[in-house]
């Protein structure tokens, strides 16, 4: 191989390579260097953009899951009659739903607490509000995060509570309690409202309105409403339709179905208060005697217009409203009085007649009553005492007496609700 001449190797000649580094030179080395480290990106040691995107992506799913759900739910009840939705009623029947965030990762869980145990809470009763459920056993359930409440029903499988709020100068509160600790308001700022006894339907008092909807998860779907009386409440369900008091300070009710449309014009005028429903439909109720000031206890047919079947007017029955029949439509506890002195009073439906068997089983009743079977019931009394009825001892002549709920914290009144 021949070579350049002057040279003794096989390289070319080419430009030489100058070692002078101008200023500028260098300064724009050193921005390119830092511009590069700058648009290198670097994983954080926190990564909220992701742990939002994967949030985002469990509330989807959730959702997704609840609507194929709702759907489900509607496509049933219209199914079945029990709702109608939008034009029908002759008011705008707008769903309503409550959203709520379903990322259980910071929800205050319900505390059960059976008898003897301490409360667990180190929270200061005014900045976290509770309320105490118990059972007809005895045995509490410390809710936390819920206002005052008046009532109490196990959500369909048990798997939490419907919670009525006492009443307050807003209105009332619904809750659903699930047993996982979600707290969520169904209802707020209502008028009086009833419950099924399924607790898969509520009704309530709205403004002019009287509303049903029913109750799915954590809402409420296929509102249908309809214009009531001034001072119309809804009472309680039977079936499918609305017992609705016209007024609570005088006699008056009649049945609402809200897929029929509005409420009927024709309604009862000789029924105070109802107690609750036999096997067959028919309802147990006070209605207005003959005697001045006197009431009588009957058995009322709902598909005539709450006319009575047979009644009783021996026995000195409370106007109160308070009382429960058995499931199997034997036996009723209702406040009355025996002579002078208040009791809660059983009574045997199979032997009403003239004179029917009203025996003391108790101190008077507040609130609920709750069967656990067809001879066995509890309820609270005045000052909140749990007191459990069994008939056979009450027919042998020897009345219930009043227990304290064990570990109640001084000045809570508990709210009785069916087993845990």
């Amino acid at each position: 191989m021949s070579g350049l001449p002057g040279r003794r190797d096989n390289l070319t000649a080419g430009p030489k390579r100058s070692s002078q580094v101008r200023p500028d030179d260098l300064e724009g080395a050193v921005r390119e260097s830092l511009s590069r480290q700058v648009a290198l990106s670097r994983p954080l040691s926190a990564d909220p953009a992701g742990q939002a995107i994967r949030r985002a992506n469990r509330i989807r799913r959730r959702r997704t899951g609840a609507g194929l759900a709702l759907a489900t739910a509607v496509t049933v009840l219209l199914g079945a009659g029990m709702v109608q939705l939008g034009a029908g009623t002759g008011r705008d029947g707008t769903p309503i739903v409550v959203i709520g965030d379903p990322d259980g990762a910071n929800r205050p869980v319900p505390t059960a607490s059976v008898p003897g145990a301490e409360s667990s809470s180190g929270t200061s009763a005014s900045l976290v509000v509770t309320e105490t459920l118990v059972d007809p056993d005895g045995k509490r359930l410390v809710l936390r995060d819920i206002g005052a409440a008046e009532r109490a029903q196990l959500l369909p499988g048990g798997g939490g509570w419907l919670v009525v709020s006492r009443p307050t100068a807003a209105g009332r509160t619904l809750w659903v309690v699930q047993d996982d600790g979600l707290v969520q308001v169904l209802l707020a700022g209502a008028g009086p409202i009833a419950l099924a006894p399924d607790s898969r339907q509520v009704a309530w008092r709205d403004g002019d309105d009287l509303l049903v909807a029913g109750v799915v998860g954590t809402q409420l779907i296929g509102a249908a409403r309809t214009p009531v009386p001034e001072a119309a409440e809804p009472v309680r369900f039977v079936g499918d339709s609305v017992l609705v008091r016209l007024d609570p300070g005088s006699t008056g009710h009649t049945l609402w179905r809200p897929s029929a449309g509005q409420m009927p014009t024709t309604v009862d005028r000789q029924t105070l208060n109802v107690y609750g429903s036999l096997p067959d439909g028919r309802l147990v109720g006070q209605t207005v005697g003959t005697d001045p000031g006197g009431t009588c206890l009957a058995v009322l047919d709902p598909t005539r217009h709450l006319a009575p079947v047979e009644s009783s007017c021996g026995a000195d029955l409370s106007r109160d409203g308070v009382g429960g029949v058995s499931a199997d439509g034997r036996w009723l506890l209702v406040n009355g009085r025996v002579g002078k002195a208040g009791h809660a009073l059983l009574v045997d439906l199979r032997r009403l007649g003239p004179a029917p068997t009203a025996v003391p089983a108790g101190p008077p009743m507040a609130g609920a009553i709750v069967w656990s079977n067809d001879t066995q019931a509890a309820y609270l009394d005045g000052g909140g005492d749990l007191v459990r009825v069994d008939v056979g001892r009450v027919r042998a002549g020897k009345p219930a007496a009043p227990a304290p709920v064990p570990d109640l914290p001084a000045g809570d009144r508990p709210v009785l609700v069916s087993g845990f």
